[in-house]
């Protein structure tokens, strides 16, 4: 039976999370250890989202034990059950921890054994911290990177989008109002919706892409919907704009799509700042920063 290895001075600096005993023998954990509950968090600051997500907390907890050396390569992780326990967190808490440590390939999953810590790659997979990503100017740079990437994936599509293709763009749309009428954020829909874009280029490459952005786009989205839902100019401006992208695609115009892609995400940069979410000063270096 494989050892389990904790310490809580393996956490980020800061106070003491209280005291670990493990009982290594039968492996059962007796746990005097302040949780990651709610209560728990900070108040939210003004350059805060709602809340930081536990999912983020737990994987920066196991990430700086890995990173330690405490939690070496070929260690066997809690069970999914023991680390909900440990550390007052739901399973599903667990699963989205465990899927980001995936990702950065710190962990690989056995079959019939368990997650273990994956030995140290030699090429560092491309990772953004979600600590920085809880941040209103982290919206502001993702919202950037969409603007470089999307306009020429939409160019790609435009060039490339089968029918079949088409015909998914559309749905993806009927998927989104549907969501939006059912009085739900759409940040699910709207995401498929990019999704089937990056497809429509019949490069993988950048379907792997989005896939990967993608985790790390839902938190910066549900700010940007939720402000767009405040106003039905807003909503409806949206989905007019994501039509204008299908209609430019659907005509094989990649010009069109190009633009109507890059607009978008500008025109939703500017309702972020007419939201109130982001000032106008956010958007671009003050002019002492720039070149002269």
């Amino acid at each position: 039976m494989g050892q389990y290895v904790h310490s809580a001075q393996a956490l980020p600096s800061g106070k003491p999370d209280g005291e670990l005993k493990l009982n290594l023998y039968d492996d059962l954990i007796t746990v005097l250890y302040s949780p990651i509950a709610p209560q728990a968090l900070p108040p939210a600051e003004p350059t805060r989202l709602v809340a930081e997500r536990l999912s983020d907390r737990l994987a920066l907890r196991l990430v700086a034990q890995i990173e330690s050396g405490l939690l070496k390569p070929g260690d066997r992780l809690p069970t999914e059950l023991q680390l909900a326990a440990l550390h007052g967190v739901s399973r599903t808490v667990v699963r989205e921890a465990m899927h980001q440590l995936k990702s950065l390939l710190l962990v690989v999953a056995r079959q019939g054994s368990g997650v273990f810590v994956a030995e140290k790659p030699v090429n560092q997979p491309l990772a953004f911290d979600p600590a920085v990503l809880a941040s209103v100017q982290a919206v502001v740079h993702v919202v950037e990177v969409r603007r470089v990437l999307e306009g020429e994936i939409a160019a790609l599509a435009a060039e490339r989008a089968t029918r079949a293709q088409v015909a998914s763009l559309r749905r993806a749309l009927k998927g989104i109002d549907a969501a939006v009428e059912q009085g739900r954020d759409g940040v699910a829909e709207d995401l498929a919706f990019h999704r089937v874009i990056g497809e429509a280029t019949g490069n993988p490459q950048f379907r792997l892409l989005i896939g990967f952005l993608e985790q790390y786009l839902c938190q910066g989205m549900r700010i940007t919907r939720g402000n767009e839902a405040r106003r039905s100019d807003f909503m409806q401006a949206v989905q007019l704009e994501h039509r204008a992208i299908v209609e430019a695609i659907a005509a094989g115009d990649a010009a069109a799509a190009r633009h109507y892609a890059t607009d978008h995400i500008l025109r939703g940069e500017q309702r972020l700042v007419e939201g109130g979410v982001i000032s106008r000063r956010r958007r671009r270096p003050s002019s002492d920063q720039k070149k002269t």
